[in-house]
């Protein structure tokens, strides 16, 4: 078997939907989870928020007030029955008993409403601010990771936290103050009777971290096998056309199952892990009432308390267990959604971009003067993708990059546009290193027309002045008019107002690429980038995207790269690249008289030999 090759350099722009290279996040269950940092840095996303958790915390308290007070006027009614003169106490009771448990009931309906919109709003602020953490990470990140997988993190996991944080964090502050108002009151009526009743707290606490130990890896494992599983769902629908084209149907049915039954099995170990804790707390929490009950019963008859009490105690009992468990339950499903927590923290962790340098400046009126001063990189610390490279661009030049597949022309205009910094040695743009501009200000000055073009949902409008949202209809139409694309715009439903599906699969790959065209020119940039932009189409269209790239080109500094060598033999300069290194360069009748690759590659591609 033959030694793993490293992967080959990512393109620029958009990668593919579904890059399979190693992922650390795929592994992370494995790694230890510090749960109170995780907690207290979710509820950290409150801030601002404070009014509203004052507000939770006083229903609460006024929801406990009134289950406190109830079981107490009870256990005054069991006993105000053997005493006549209690009867005016019981009338007051009585009447005084409905208003608390509404008031109980109108705690928790307004405690459960105002929770929902906290715990919405912190998950809005939460996606949100995932969305605008991946609008910073670099190419690499989208290079070594699936994108479906990074989408279930952005919508599953973030739904999850929504769905369990409003809950958790009312069973959380019911718990406490139901638990602290219990324990005074129990101890103000009788502390024999308490400590008979806390007994089966310790066996709780083992219990139920027994159990959460558990369920919380199970609950981790689930989602991330819900991640593969929308990776592997978004990866079929993108690539239907060659599944169908290939026959492969039943081997992605049969991967589908595999990946599906993995997530039964963890979805299923999950729920059943979780699903222990509340019998156990069940039978936990009868044990304390039969010993409360019995120990009760021994005390009334030596006439220690009184029956009441002993009723009073036993209710007590239940509310104390009743929150236990509750929480008991609630803790269970917070697994999940810490997991959930968990892996949008993981992405949010990741680091942006390397910041720009503090005395970097804004790129203005960019000239487009390029050199490379013996440039080094790879994409890992093992492999060297481009090595010792060293030219020089003059301002709108048009330079053709060519050679093999995987000698690093892609590589190249990766770094000019800082999609990737160099390892060794510097490149300069109009004699200052890149890094002495901000990032956002250089990449403005490069217009990029990709072999792979990418057309967003939207009108056809919206997607020609995406580099350039500002530009007039007038001015749209005028450069659709100049690239020979508005006559096919006509033909449309709608025209410029014709919305395109994800991608526009119902448009050629010849006139996206003449819409991608349009695009760069209206962007107006200095700098233009041009990866294999007529190498899947036909010849007819070829050369109309090669008249419309030479009005593109003209007074613009342009990198071409080409595997078609006769859409390059006008280039003011020609760089033949093989394993990282510059082998020849010059013009076209220079390179075809000195014999070289060039002039090999070329008579091959005459003679018609791929």
């Amino acid at each position: 078997m033959s030694n793993p090759q490293p992967p080959p350099p990512p393109r620029i722009g958009f990668a593919n939907p579904m890059q399979r290279a190693g992922n650390r996040f795929m592994r992370a269950e494995e790694r230890p989870k510090n749960l109170a940092k995780t907690v207290l840095r979710l509820l950290s996303y409150f801030r601002g928020q404070w009014t509203v958790l004052v507000i939770i915390f006083g229903l609460s308290l006024g929801a406990a007030t009134a289950a406190l007070v109830g079981p107490f006027f009870v256990g005054r009614i069991i006993d105000g029955l053997t005493a006549p003169e209690g009867v005016p106490e019981l009338v007051f009771i009585f009447l005084f008993l409905p208003v608390l448990y509404a008031w109980d009931a109108a705690s928790l309906f307004f405690q459960n409403w105002v929770v929902a919109g906290a715990s919405q709003k912190l998950v809005k602020n939460l996606r949100a601010l995932l969305f605008k953490h991946l609008q910073s990470l670099p190419i690499k990140f989208f290079d070594s990771h699936m994108h479906g997988e990074l989408m279930s993190r952005l919508s599953n996991d973030t739904d999850n936290i929504a769905g369990i944080l409003g809950l958790a964090l009312v069973s959380l502050t019911s718990v406490v103050i139901t638990l602290t108002g219990v324990l005074i009151m129990m101890l103000w009526l009788s502390p024999t009777m308490t400590f008979f009743a806390l007994v089966s707290v310790p066996l709780f606490f083992l219990v139920s971290k027994s159990i959460a130990s558990q369920t919380r890896r199970h609950f981790r494992n689930q989602q991330v096998s819900l991640g593969l599983l929308n990776a592997k769902i978004e990866e079929d629908i993108s690539g239907m056309a060659v599944i169908k084209a290939y026959g492969a149907e039943s081997h992605n049915i049969a991967e589908f199952a595999r990946i599906n039954e993995d997530l039964r099995v963890a979805g299923t170990q999950a729920q059943v892990w979780s699903g222990f804790i509340m019998p156990a707390m069940n039978v936990i929490n009868n044990m304390s009432l039969a010993v409360v009950a019995f120990a009760g019963s021994v005390l009334a008859i030596r006439g220690s308390i009184t029956v009441g009490i002993i009723a009073t105690f036993i209710a007590y009992a239940r509310q104390f267990g009743r929150p236990l468990n509750e929480m008991a339950g609630v803790y269970n499903q917070l697994q999940s959604a810490l997991a959930s927590t968990e892996r949008v923290f993981e992405i949010l962790d990741e680091e942006g971009e390397n910041a720009d340098r503090p005395n970097a400046v804004d790129l203005s009126a960019p000239q487009g003067d390029i050199g490379f001063e013996a440039v080094s990189f790879g994409y890992n610390s093992e492999t060297q993708v481009i090595k010792d490279f060293n030219f020089h661009v003059k301002s709108g030049s048009v330079i053709a990059l060519v050679g093999p597949t995987g000698a690093g022309k892609t590589t190249i205009v990766n770094l000019v546009t800082r999609f990737y910094d160099v390892d060794e040695g510097r490149i300069m743009l109009d004699g200052q290193p890149l890094s002495h501009y901000t990032r956002n200000s250089l990449r403005r000055a490069f217009g990029i027309v990709l072999q792979d073009t990418y057309l967003f949902t939207g009108t056809i409008l919206d997607n020609l002045r995406y580099g350039n949202p500002v530009v007039t209809q007038e001015e749209v139409a005028a450069a659709a008019k100049l690239v020979g694309v508005d006559r096919f715009i006509a033909q449309l439903p709608q025209g410029y107002n014709t919305v395109l599906t994800e991608n526009s699969r119902s448009l050629s790959q010849g006139q996206k690429q003449l819409l991608a065209i349009t695009r760069a020119i209206l962007a107006d940039p200095a700098i233009l980038i041009l990866d294999e932009a007529t190498s899947s189409v036909d010849t007819r269209t070829e050369i109309k995207i090669q008249e419309a790239m030479s009005l593109l080109m003209q007074g613009r500094t342009s990198f071409v790269i080409a595997h078609r060598l006769r859409t390059v033999v006008n280039a003011d300069y020609i760089l033949v690249i093989d394993q990282g290194r510059i082998l020849e360069q010059g013009n076209h009748q220079s390179l075809m008289a000195q014999g070289g690759m060039y002039r090999r590659m070329f008579d091959m591609q005459l003679k018609g030999v791929s």
